[in-house]
């Protein structure tokens, strides 16, 4: 299991803020991935760096950046994550 440093942490939630949509390419480890293709909005980053998402097709899985692939569609206007 990946788990980023706290600097890490603090990079993906400047570079991933609430609100971004992003489309997923590939999920590598999850046995039941969110397809190729679908699109949807971050809801947060937690403090292990999971990307939150909602996911069009009504899924929410997160998106893991060093593991799964995913590009930005727009970025989103920003929020405060605070902690879970």
């Amino acid at each position: 299991m990946y788990i980023p440093s706290r600097k890490t942490v603090e990079a993906i939630k400047k570079n991933f803020p609430i609100g971004t949509r992003v489309k997923c390419l590939n999920m590598r480890d999850d046995p039941y991935p969110v397809p190729a293709g679908t699109e949807g909005t971050i809801t947060m980053v937690d403090d292990i760096g999971t990307i939150h998402t909602r996911w069009d097709n009504g899924s929410s899985l997160g998106l893991v950046p060093e593991v799964d692939d995913f590009i930005i569609i727009s970025k989103g206007g920003g929020g405060n994550y605070g902690s879970i």
